[in-house]
């Protein structure tokens, strides 16, 4: 089966809870209307679902190659890449004076998440993009951008992150690579970067890469890293690409999942440094590295929620398709394994996490957008510090989920999912790397409890809190019995994240390790309550719109009916968990702790 984006969920989700209408209302988003964003994400499915996710299994098998140092890509991504950037989606949330379609980043996560359900290998290389030209909007030099940005937003050229070597994975302070100043202004670098998403590939025109590295003299750890622009190709005065840089490719890794993507080890300076830029001021890298990594981050988790989706669509059909058993009330013969209670329990859960996960990370995404186009500065400052507390929850949380449900996808096929001619198997091994790379989710885990919920207090945990229990009062105002047992279960889920909050905050400074001991749970967590929040927004809004279809005879009654059971499911199911968590949270930590080295 083909991959068809999930179009009405999302537009409900965008509409809804985002709240499209305050988005496109903000200064700058004014194109953003409702019709606008609708023939944007219709087109940008069409494009998906015919132009990229056909190349999805052929890319896994048959996944190109290295040669002399040089990468080739899977059969047909050179050409799907080139439609793609013709038709100006890498551009999508990018400004206009650089090329983009200037639209918000809520509209851009929905277009994000159908190219990571199409196709997740060939989707790593316009995430990075995108974060490579944030990061040179924000902090590049006006040469940079000028050299740089058009090229990118356009598709011409792509861009990477430089920051894992051989002794340093995620403890960054171990960055050996060196940066030498030179007369005319540039750098020389020298050293290894391995696990370079698309650090080397056929697709594009250049790659430039963004690279963390140390200049003489500069401080220990991760006060002394510099971030340099490091083109595979020099670029000429005119701007195009001119003599080869020296950054060589010298290896292929042989990957689990996401085969399709290439990811390399890349050696510069064997020939006398390569040639780099540096970014904003010098020591400052990590700083600059960052603004690229929160934006690679939002994207990972909803390259989660992608890959989750297409395997929830292919575990559907299955069991729509496959006869097996009688129904457990009495057939004629064999039906459908739709028909058995557990299938569809399992098909619930996969769905139910999913819109979860959508509708966090799209209210996510317009947080970002009312931050940075809002005229009042009380009100830009409060969705920024929102969207920073959610950044590791839609990383850490999605993905996790999404192992979860590709895996869960496979069990709805039985043996047949074990079988990589199906095709389940390969959403499996691609979902795999999502909580390993842009940041485990301990290191997401250890974000959330360190940077965002302790270092005020838990003020801006216990403010998201607040709007939980605003979402409370208008269930319980309610007469209907599904908003009755999902306001139960959110009332004791946000219970037990506040009792987890409060131990966090009272607890970092007598005992920071009983507190990190449970960092990961607590991501999880917030992640179920939240989302659980969302699920319960969409529930009232859900009811409200099916009263009104009984008034006037219109609405999309199966739609909202089909909202609100996958509500009342994640209610009964996935809420409960929260209580479970907090307890591993507050009183788990003994036994976390509990052996010796040796014990091990």
């Amino acid at each position: 089966m083909s991959y068809a984006a999930p179009l009405k969920d999302m537009l409900f989700v965008m509409n809804e809870l985002a709240d499209l209408a305050a988005v496109n209302a903000l200064p700058g988003c004014e194109e953003a209307t409702p019709e606008t964003v609708q023939a944007v994400l219709e087109e940008h499915a069409r494009f998906c679902s015919e132009i990229i996710a056909p190349l999805n299994q052929t890319g896994d098998r048959e996944p190109g190659g290295w040669h002399d140092g040089a990468v080739t890509t899977a059969m047909g991504f050179k050409e799907a890449f080139k439609a793609f950037g013709a038709a100006g989606w890498q551009g999508i949330q990018h400004p206009a004076e650089i090329g983009g379609q200037n639209l918000p980043k809520l509209v851009a996560a929905a277009c994000m998440e159908m190219l990571n359900s199409a196709n997740l290998s060939f989707a790593l290389c316009p995430l990075l993009t995108d974060a490579a030209i944030e990061a040179l909007t924000i902090a590049g030099s006006d040469a940079q951008k000028q050299a740089y940005l058009a090229n990118l937003v356009s598709g011409q050229w792509t861009g990477t992150m430089n920051l894992t070597e051989p002794q340093a994975g995620s403890d960054l302070a171990m960055i050996r690579t060196r940066a030498v100043p030179q007369e005319d202004g540039t750098y020389r670098i020298f050293g290894t970067k391995i696990f370079i998403t698309y650090g080397d590939h056929d697709m594009a025109d250049n790659i430039v890469h963004m690279v963390l590295a140390r200049t003489p003299g500069a401080p220990e750890g991760v006060k002394g890293m510099s971030l340099f622009v490091v083109p595979k190709f020099l670029v000429n005065p005119d701007g195009s690409p001119g003599a080869r840089n020296d950054v060589q490719c010298v290896a292929l890794e042989h990957k689990l999942g996401i085969r399709a993507s290439p990811t390399v080890v890349l050696q510069f300076g064997d020939y006398g440094g390569a040639v780099g830029t540096l970014m904003g001021e010098e020591n400052r890298g990590l700083e600059y590295m960052f603004i690229m990594m929160n934006a690679a981050r939002f994207g990972v988790g909803l390259q989660g929620i992608g890959v989750a989706e297409r395997a929830y669509q292919k575990a559907v059909s299955y069991a729509k398709e496959r006869v097996q058993s009688r129904d457990l009330q009495g057939s004629a013969g064999p039906v459908p394994i739709i028909h058995q209670p557990d299938v569809r329990r399992m098909l619930m859960a996969m769905r139910a996490q999913i819109e979860a996960a959508r509708a966090l990370a799209y209210v996510t995404a317009a947080a970002f957008d009312v931050a940075h186009h809002h005229p009042d500065l009380a009100v830009r400052k409060q969705n920024q510090a929102f969207y920073e507390f959610m950044v590791p929850i839609v990383k850490g949380w999605s993905t996790e989920m999404s192992v979860d449900v590709v895996s869960t996808g496979i069990q709805v096929h039985g043996g047949m999912g074990f079988i990589e001619e199906t095709g389940a198997a390969q959403y499996y091994r691609d979902a795999r790397i999502l909580t390993i790379y842009e940041g485990t989710t301990a290191i997401q885990a250890n974000d959330l409890v360190g940077r965002k919920t302790t270092r005020d207090g838990g003020e801006t945990a216990k403010a998201i809190l607040a709007q939980v229990r605003r979402t409370e009062s208008e269930l319980a105002a309610s007469d209907s019995p599904d908003l009755a047992a999902i306001h139960a279960r959110l009332s004791a889920a946000s219970r037990a994240m506040e009792e987890a909050v409060d131990f966090i905050t009272l607890h970092i400074q007598s005992d920071i390790k009983a507190v990190f001991a449970g960092s990961v749970p607590y991501l999880k967590l917030c992640g179920i309550v939240l989302g659980g929040w969302q699920m319960a927004r969409a529930a009232l809004t859900a009811e409200k719109r099916l009263k009104d279809s009984l008034g006037d005879g219109g609405g999309d009654a199966a739609f909202h009916q089909a909202k609100m059971a996958t509500a009342r499911f994640y209610g009964d199911h996935i809420l409960p968990q929260a209580c479970a968590l907090r307890t591993a949270i507050v009183e788990g930590s003994s036994g976390v702790l509990a052996l010796t080295e040796e014990q091990f």
